[in-house]
């Protein structure tokens, strides 16, 4: 996720500093309490606890991004990137005949992901520990990439690298399904009412600098950069906007 690392020990204090292990420093001092802490992993990967989490959007966003990434799956490899609590994972193995990818910077996390598995799905599972910035994996390496609620809670530079990094792994012809929060949503009630705008920017600090996104803007200059061409084929919209599922086809490669 981030290449900025919490290394300095004699510097570091606080309860966040006991979940380094090598991880992020903005994913460490932030979110320690839900994806580092095994209490939190406990909690919070409960179906009602990430629904309420979600204002009761949880079914209606995951089952739309499943549909987006199995109907009329482009050939070959599916790659999600990072865990998610919830449902995602096993549902996408029960629509699946192949393998699917995971990847993730805590290894707690793909531990937890492959304990709502059954048996044969785990073996269709593969799980690899690695940084979003800097994925292990070959140029044109898959044919769907899933981001499920990732975006928002990285840093900007480190945004920006997660997406060149998805961008460069995803195969001419391949498919980007993004689930994420909807841009700045000004007009919508939880926006307006300021105690719930203070609580959402409170547990997610990076939440405000990614509602200032131009989410394809950021895509497309990332693709030709990399002499690809980038174009989205669908976005939906749930809860007034809030919530959005974004799909993208990377067309080949700019002469």
């Amino acid at each position: 996720m981030s290449s900025q690392q919490c290394k300095n020990s004699e510097s570091c204090s606080g309860v966040w500093c006991r979940f380094r292990d090598g991880q992020p420093e903005y994913l460490v001092r932030h979110y320690w309490w839900a994806y580092l802490w095994r209490w939190g992993v406990w909690f919070f990967d409960h179906q009602p606890i990430i629904n309420a989490i979600l204002f009761g959007q949880y079914k209606t966003l995951s089952h739309r991004a499943l549909r987006d990434c199995m109907k009329e799956r482009p050939e070959g490899r599916m790659l999600q990137l990072t865990c998610a609590y919830g449902s995602m994972t096993p549902s996408l193995l029960k629509e699946m005949d192949d393998e699917l990818y995971l990847m993730d910077v805590a290894d707690i996390q793909l531990k937890a992901t492959r304990k709502k598995l059954a048996a044969m799905d785990k073996e269709r599972l593969l799980c690899a520990r690695m940084n979003a910035e800097y994925l292990a994996y070959a140029d044109d390496a898959f044919a769907t990439v899933l981001i499920f609620f990732l975006l928002h809670e990285l840093p900007p530079e480190a945004r920006e690298r997660s997406i060149s990094e998805a961008i460069r792994v995803l195969q001419p012809g391949g498919r980007l399904v993004v689930t994420e929060y909807g841009a700045c949503p000004k007009k919508h009630l939880l926006w307006r009412f300021p105690v719930t705008r203070w609580v959402l920017q409170r547990l997610e600090p990076f939440l405000e600098s990614f509602w200032q996104v131009d989410l394809f803007a950021m895509l497309d200059r990332h693709a030709r950069t990399q002499g690809k061409v980038i174009r989205q084929v669908d976005e939906f919209h749930c809860f007034a906007g809030f919530y959005r599922v974004c799909v993208f086809e990377l067309e080949q490669s700019l002469e």
